[in-house]
């Protein structure tokens, strides 16, 4: 069963990926700090479903722990936007460059400390779908996301360990 979701997990994340470059390279939305911190955040919580889905009992918990690690910390940077997007105009943070020219042009920490605590550039709502924004969805995905992952960590942890082979059992 936990497997199904977990594969239900990976595609819908996939999905994610999918709509984030459609909104992209399609729509033309241009993403923000946050938006691409969340997208490497979502890319780590796949991996770790992955990893989950391949090994065997003390991968599987050390993957689900990781799973629910980097979507926790997905909806962090989620709630940051959201809590950005909620200021009042006079509040909102100064605009910067986008994150690719920091990259390209200031040191690595300043581009990173961006990335994690966003511009005013994040606090624009581009696209709503149901009259939420893309990072109140995103917020709400990576928080599934978690609950999956202690989830299957916690009942990773409740089975039974497997004997020894060859070992006498009672």
């Amino acid at each position: 069963m936990l497997n199904r979701v977990l594969w239900g997990v990976l595609a819908s994340g996939t999905g994610l990926f999918a709509a984030a470059f459609y909104m992209e390279y399609v729509m033309g939305l241009v993403p923000c700090a946050l938006c691409l911190a969340q997208r490497i955040a979502l890319g780590l919580t796949l991996v770790a479903v992955l990893f989950v889905l391949v090994t065997p009992r003390w991968g599987r918990a050390l993957g689900a722990l990781l799973m629910a690690c980097f979507a926790a910390g997905g909806a962090a940077l989620a709630a940051r936007q959201v809590w950005l997007q909620s200021l009042p105009p006079d509040q909102v943070p100064d605009c910067g460059p986008d994150i690719y020219f920091m990259l390209d042009r200031f040191p690595l920490t300043e581009s990173i400390r961006a990335m994690l605590l966003g511009t005013g550039n994040c606090a624009e709502v581009q696209w709503t779908f149901l009259t939420l924004s893309i990072p109140q969805w995103t917020l709400l995905w990576f928080l599934a996301y978690a609950v999956v992952g202690l989830t299957v960590l916690i009942a990773t942890l409740r089975q039974p360990t497997d004997p020894v082979p060859g070992a006498l059992t009672p």
